[in-house]
């Protein structure tokens, strides 16, 4: 959302179209996640300007948030730990985790154990749109147990990218293993900032309760604070992780 920090938008003008095609959406609460990886240096002091300076252009239309695309890295980690609050939604607890396309760490329940002990709860984003994690869905599950939570990508229940992403979205919702629905958005025609079309997608095929759950409480409770909501399903209750493939 914010121009010119990373891979999304470029101008200031490709910004507050994605801003305002998020809240004609019916978009009220934004967090902007700047990307903190190898290709792109993640900068707060550029980041609550532009935040403001967005803040401005949009009014009382939306409210708008900092957060992070945080990428599971060694320096990152560190750096995390020592900062609890540089990088998570609204400074407060909860910290956007991405994982690397190449490599899972063995040790992630003691990395995000870590994380937990400073404060923080890791959040794994679109993890139906990583190849390694697609197949491990039994670690998922066990991370979760023990405290870390998912986002999928709107796009992915839609499939706009591809089968596969579609189908471990689903898999992982029915399983109860998805605590938050995020446009992940980039830019205005590819990867848009909406997320009405997911909603109604939700409500459809799994109920009004979780799809209110997982883009409007929950979303809300990593600005407040708060605890998280997930509803029983309204199907056949969910196994735990360890009885997925009895």
């Amino acid at each position: 959302m914010l121009y010119g920090v990373d891979d999304g938008a470029r101008t200031i003008e490709d910004s507050i179209a994605m801003l305002r095609m998020a809240a004609d959406s019916g978009t009220t609460d934004l967090v902007a996640t700047p990307h903190a990886n190898l290709n792109y240096r993640f900068e707060p002091d550029v980041i609550r300007e532009r935040l403001a300076e967005m803040s401005t252009a949009m009014g009382e239309g939306l409210r708008l948030y900092s957060g992070c695309d945080f990428h599971l890295s060694f320096d990152n980690i560190q750096d995390a730990i020592a900062n609890p609050c540089k990088y998570t939604i609204h400074q407060g607890r909860y910290l956007l985790v991405e994982f690397s396309e190449l490599l899972i760490f063995k040790n992630t329940p003691e990395i995000f154990a870590r994380l937990q002990d400073a404060g923080m709860v890791p959040i794994v984003t679109h993890p139906e749109r990583n190849g390694l994690l697609c197949q491990r869905l039994e670690d998922i599950a066990s991370w979760v147990e023990a405290g870390a939570r998912t986002q999928v990508t709107a796009q992915s229940l839609l499939g706009d990218f591809g089968k596969r992403a579609r189908e471990f979205a689903e898999t992982l919702i029915e399983h109860r293993l998805v605590h938050f629905i995020a446009s992940d958005g980039h830019d205005c025609q590819h990867r848009p900032p909406r997320l009405d079309r997911a909603y109604t997608f939700l409500r459809t095929n799994h109920g009004e309760a979780l799809a209110h759950a997982l883009c409007v409480t929950n979303p809300l409770a990593t600005l407040t604070g708060g605890d998280l909501d997930l509803p029983e399903a309204e199907m056949a209750p969910p196994r735990k992780w360890y009885q997925l493939w009895s």
